[in-house]
């Protein structure tokens, strides 16, 4: 523009602005997003100018989008999750059911043995139970010859009793007679005739015996609480003939998606349109972790709707979840419906972390509540850093405790960080030269595919710029 003048003709009637007095005024309705209320100008006449100010002082200004939520308590995840359990310390909730049904259920109290394990002493071997002492010195030159008094039938009490120079015939896992404090394997004996036997090695008091009470005592705890059942403990519990088992009840998880434009995954997707993947991805991730999922479906962008849905999760359920809604977009409302859900409220609203920066972690009445991002691997790997946790902690197990397999790789090429933020990369396995490699998988947050290329995660720390290029690094694995 020139240094003359110009009549600008607007809603708010005529303007005339004068040389370099122009870009001043197109800078304050920039910003202002209306006119100033009154214009600078030398002309036209001051009838003109006073109608001018009368049109601009009634005037409405033009209808604006409403202001983007920002991030109002963004901490790190330890800090987080310091402030969570501050406020969340719930009690598990025992339930009893068959010991055969309890695999992967988490105990909500410790049981004792009700007697010795084994209740008799055992043979470990096929053989002849001795007494040891009868044995000492014996060597395929110079065996040691010993009566045969009888044979133990398996399952049967043994009614022999072995005194000096005699032997009975044991097998595995069978009662060792009284008197007998040793079995030698039967490859180490040979027959001296149809009632006798050549010892061709001595054996110690204890050789080849399980004691009673070896494997466990009576009374003493043989899990602790919040012990998640493995094939093995069920075994364990049944051969003292605890057929049932007082387990924490699991945790019923409420999974909400939001978004227009989510739709069921049965359906085609048409233009602007995805299909949710955030409800069942996160409801597995509930299951592995212990609790019960409880889909909510697809909530729409409306507040009313996501407000019902979330009090009725809160209702029903002992933990909530709600994908997308809580990035900073003027479309958020997850932040005022949660904060809105009863005290303390929100006790994070951004956590320093890659990805997933926009997450909210909240306590309302004691039931937990978080607002996960929509993307998929953010809410995967947000939803392992504080929901499974969550969950453990309400069936009185260890909530950081390694519940997925870790194992050590090299890293297969450099990541940088930045200081401040906790970075989780995915990473695929490699076998190189008999070593283990972790490469890189790199994708953006909203590619689902970046996590089934994926074997696990490394975590890179706050205080760290990176990882260097053969660094050896733990990894977590998926599975």
């Amino acid at each position: 523009m020139g240094l003359g003048s110009a009549m600008v003709s607007s809603s708010y009637g005529p303007i005339v602005y004068f040389g370099l007095r122009w870009s001043a005024q197109a800078i304050f309705i920039s910003i202002n997003g209306r006119p100033p209320v009154t214009p600078v100008c030398k002309s036209p006449s001051r009838n003109n100018l006073s109608n001018t100010r009368d049109e601009l002082r009634s005037a409405q200004p033009p209808k604006q989008s409403p202001p983007m939520t920002e991030f109002f308590n963004v901490l790190t995840p330890a800090d987080a999750w310091r402030q969570f359990v501050e406020h969340y310390q719930p009690q598990p909730q025992p339930e009893r059911i068959p010991t055969t049904q309890a695999l992967d259920r988490f105990l909500a109290e410790a049981p004792r043995a009700p007697h010795d394990l084994p209740e008799f002493p055992r043979s470990t071997v096929d053989g002849y139970a001795v007494r040891a002492k009868d044995t000492y010195g014996a060597s395929p030159g110079l065996p040691a010859f010993l009566d045969i008094v009888g044979e133990v039938p398996m399952g049967e009490r043994a009614e022999i009793e072995i005194r000096v120079g005699q032997a009975a015939i044991v097998h595995t896992g069978g009662m060792i007679p009284p008197g007998a404090d040793a079995v030698v394997m039967i490859e180490n004996t040979q027959m001296a005739d149809e009632r006798s036997i050549e010892v061709l090695g001595a054996v110690a008091v204890g050789e080849n015996v399980i004691q009673v009470g070896e494997d466990v005592r009576k009374g003493e705890p043989i899990l602790s609480a919040g012990h998640r059942l493995r094939p093995q403990d069920i075994g364990g519990l049944l051969a003292l003939g605890l057929t049932d088992i007082a387990v924490a009840r699991p945790p019923r998880v409420a999974i909400i998606s939001t978004g227009d434009e989510v739709i069921p995954p049965d359906q085609t997707a048409g233009p602007g349109q995805v299909r949710d993947i955030n409800s069942y991805t996160l409801s597995a991730l509930t299951l592995r972790a212990g609790g019960d999922p409880v889909p909510f479906g697809i909530i729409p962008d409306r507040r009313e709707a996501l407000e019902e849905a979330v009090r009725r999760a809160k209702e029903t359920c002992d933990i909530v979840t709600l994908s997308a809604g809580s990035s900073v977009s003027y479309r958020d409302m997850s932040v005022d419906v949660i904060a809105g859900m009863g005290e303390p409220g929100i006790l994070a609203h951004g956590i320093s972390i890659r990805p997933g920066k926009p997450t909210i972690v909240a306590v309302a009445d004691g039931k937990p509540i978080f607002g996960l991002p929509g993307n998929p691997v953010s809410a995967m790997v947000l939803f392992d850093l504080f929901v499974s946790p969550a969950i453990r902690l309400a069936l009185g197990a260890d909530p950081h405790a390694a519940f997925k397999p870790q194992v050590q790789a090299r890293l297969s090429r450099q990541i940088s960080s930045a200081a401040g933020r906790e970075d989780h990369i995915q990473v695929r396995l490699e076998t190189r030269d008999h070593e283990l490699w972790a490469a890189p998988v790199f994708g953006k947050s909203n590619l689902i595919y970046t996590l089934v290329h994926s074997d696990g995660v490394v975590r890179v720390p706050l205080d760290s710029l990176g990882i260097e290029q053969g660094a050896w690094v733990t990894v977590t694995l998926h599975q």
